[in-house]
């Protein structure tokens, strides 16, 4: 099968050929019409070195045995052949590869013959044993100097084939580095924007579960009691001011800000707490055991848990009856429980109510390391329990 080249590397070779051609032809002219078409298929030969070694061998080796049969002299041409077998060890196939290597050892042992024993047969009547020993002597030479030169060419070229498959190989271990990088920034991309998304999620959905818990509570108050109205909508107001502020800060996250937008921590838990105590939810919140240090993301975490189960319990739960949000701290990590009442016609937990709010919890729970269950009980009670880590990723 040929070698893939471009078409300016195999001008370049046939024009080379011609030049070497051109070279040699005073010397062949001399010889006559034999040593012409001799040059003429070694010129063929070092035509296609590149575009196809084998057959470039093959030429060569014709053009070879043609000159010996035809009894020719050693010519200046003969110099193809180490351009030949340099292709075969830069350029050619495995098999080509080795035949090459081969042909460099057989055409050194027919070239010493031919050379040092059938020239001089052909041109003497006798060969006394003076002169049998002096062709030993030559065959010996003439054998040692051509392997070395054949052989010379052929490792040329795989010197040459080494140094450019390693090149090769370098630059797709460098076009593999830069896919892999590439994979793995669009990787902490997506990372981040689904957990920019998360964000969103419970940031929208806590604060339209206050404002719509608040805007019933002014409707039906709105009558008899107007002061309470106007707080349920000062209530309102702040509420939704402050979801305006954090939906701004998580899109201009989106838009590759460089400033990173503040998240909420366990120190905040108390004006979250506050929100959704003023939108009527009763929340008894209790603690026990020393509080370890949560690393920061981590506490974001945590709060994002409560967040997203005061704010079910704020939609879905029995508001007339009280939730119990209590945190036992241990030196490996805190233990948040979140029980509140359900109502009569809620949905189960894996039901489209719920299709983003609990995977969402048990996702965060995971990437802190933790783990989360949210489970609705047969005594109408729903109940989430996670375990977070004092660090992100610590097994607890």
């Amino acid at each position: 099968m040929p070698s893939t080249i471009t078409r300016a590397q195999l001008t370049t070779d046939i024009v080379l050929a011609g030049v070497f051609a051109l070279v040699c032809l005073p010397f062949a002219v001399l010889g006559g019409w034999a040593d012409l078409i001799v040059l003429a298929v070694f010129a063929a030969a070092l035509a296609v070195r590149r575009r196809s070694p084998a057959w470039s061998l093959g030429i060569a080796w014709a053009a070879a045995l043609a000159q010996m049969l035809m009894l020719r002299d050693l010519q200046l041409y003969d110099a193809a052949v180490l351009g030949v077998l340099y292709s075969t060890a830069a350029h050619g196939r495995p098999a080509v590869k080795w035949l090459g290597l081969a042909s460099a050892g057989v055409g050194a042992l027919l070239a010493t013959g031919y050379l040092a024993i059938v020239k001089p047969l052909a041109g003497a009547a006798f060969v006394g044993p003076t002169d049998a020993i002096g062709m030993l002597t030559m065959s010996a030479i003439l054998f040692v100097a051509s392997i070395a030169v054949l052989v010379l060419a052929w490792t040329t070229g795989l010197l040459v084939r080494s140094v450019r498959d390693t090149r090769e190989i370098r630059r797709r271990e460098e076009i593999a580095n830069r896919e892999r990088e590439l994979v793995e920034y669009r990787y902490v991309v997506e990372q981040e924007r689904n957990r920019i998304a998360r964000d969103m999620h419970d940031v929208v959905a806590h604060s339209l579960a206050v404002v719509i818990a608040q805007a019933d509570g002014a409707r039906f108050a709105a009558r008899t009691d107007p002061e309470a109205a106007i707080g349920g909508l000062g209530t309102i107001a702040g509420v939704a001011r402050g979801a305006l502020g954090d939906v701004r800060l998580l899109l201009a996250e989106l838009r590759h800000a460089e400033a990173d937008s503040p998240q909420p921590v366990l120190d905040d838990l108390g004006e979250l707490l506050g929100q959704v105590r003023a939108a009527g939810l009763d929340v008894r919140f209790t603690e026990s055991g020393d509080p370890t240090q949560l690393g920061t993301g981590n506490q974001i975490a945590v709060y994002r848990i409560v967040q997203e189960g005061l704010t079910n319990a704020l939609r879905h739960g029995d508001t007339d009856e009280p939730v119990e949000l209590a945190f036992a701290w241990a030196p490996e990590g805190v233990d948040v429980t979140l029980v509140n009442a359900m109502r009569a016609d809620v949905p189960p937990p894996e039901s489209h109510a719920f299709r983003h709010g609990i995977p969402g919890m048990r996702e965060r729970a995971h990437l802190a390391g933790g783990s989360l269950v949210a489970e609705a009980g047969d005594d109408g009670v729903f109940r989430v329990r996670a375990h977070i880590p004092t660090q992100q990723g610590s097994v607890a």
